[in-house]
């Protein structure tokens, strides 16, 4: 069966930031597609306008894994997103479609939900730098935004704990063809490309509260952005902000978590977190919180992340 992509993009009479709003980059994770129709719909009626910039969006970006309401179609799409000359897979073909478009915006809002139950929350990028991994300067403008999105909850530190990650598996596996690039994402593409942008988790992913958390964060970034006209919201009081500083892979078929954890869960020193095949446990060695627990995770693949809480958003 053929795919096409869809992009569907609205312009304000004045100039202003140019924003690009996506959903379905994994096809089994319905709420940011249920609320970019919910605002398309609202613009196209004339109870939402466009009054200055412009705003894009991609109601499902990966339309094979949609139609399977599956993760991926043939890989994962938010894993090694940039553009290639000999696409093998279907999300090579989309990156091929979705990067230069992602270029051509200033600011990035990603709708995603998550595993298990859990609370809300937004991806922030680095601080700025010129390092060689993530380098980045929109630091202020990417946290005030997260600021207003309408949740509470942050969590940094990805790529940075995704290359860790990487350079264990090359020496657990030998694997020389490990990249660190398979961690880059929209929005780590977004950020090489000179803008900004957060990912928002949005809840568990049959949530029925999820679509409205979507929608509200639209709205807020279309309102904080100053794109529609609306007052600005308000900042969400009683943040808090996580770093991710381990990842955890998945060895074995046969490797189980201790129980079913909520993501976000407070984890103390000693607590049981899961059991390799062979028998071997592992523990807490400090207080953390678990985070994007998968107890599906295939062998060689995330299981979860661990995190510390730190003083940021």
């Amino acid at each position: 069966m053929p795919y096409h992509f869809e992009s569907i993009s609205f312009c304000g009479t004045q100039p202003g930031k140019r924003l690009i709003v996506l959903g379905g980059v994994h096809g089994n994770e319905p709420c940011g597609t249920l609320a970019i129709r919910r605002v398309v719909d609202e613009l196209e009626s004339g109870a939402l306008t466009i009054l200055a910039g412009s705003v894009t969006f991609v109601p499902v970006c990966n339309p094979l894994a949609r139609a399977q309401y599956t993760r991926a179609g043939e890989r994962n799409l938010n894993r090694r997103l940039f553009p290639t000359k000999n696409p093998q897979q279907f999300e090579d073909h989309v990156a091929n479609w979705l990067c230069p478009l992602l270029a051509s915006h200033d600011v990035l809002l990603d709708l995603h939900s998550f595993h298990t139950p859990g609370e809300p929350f937004a991806m922030l990028g680095p601080k700025n730098n010129q390092g060689s991994l993530e380098p980045f300067e929109h630091d202020v403008e990417e946290e005030a935004l997260a600021r207003h999105l309408g949740v509470k909850l942050f969590v940094d530190g990805w790529l940075d704990t995704y290359a860790n990650g990487v350079a264990q598996r090359q020496v657990r596996l030998d694997k020389e063809g490990a990249d660190v690039r398979y961690g880059v994402g929209t929005t780590e593409y977004m950020r090489s490309q000179g803008g900004y942008g957060l990912t928002l988790e949005c809840g568990q992913h049959e949530d029925a509260e999820a679509p409205a958390v979507a929608y509200r964060a639209i709205l807020n970034t279309l309102a904080w952005l100053g794109l529609s006209g609306h007052d600005k919201p308000e900042e969400t009081r009683g943040r808090r902000t996580l770093r991710l500083f381990e990842v955890v892979d998945k060895h074995h078929a046969s490797d189980r978590l201790a129980r079913e954890w909520r993501g976000f869960e407070r984890l103390e020193a000693g607590t049981l977190i899961g059991t390799r095949h062979d028998g071997e446990e592992i523990r807490a060695t400090e207080t953390v919180y678990i985070v994007f627990p998968n107890p599906g995770a295939e062998p060689g693949s995330e299981w979860f992340y661990l995190a510390r809480a730190v003083e940021r958003v």
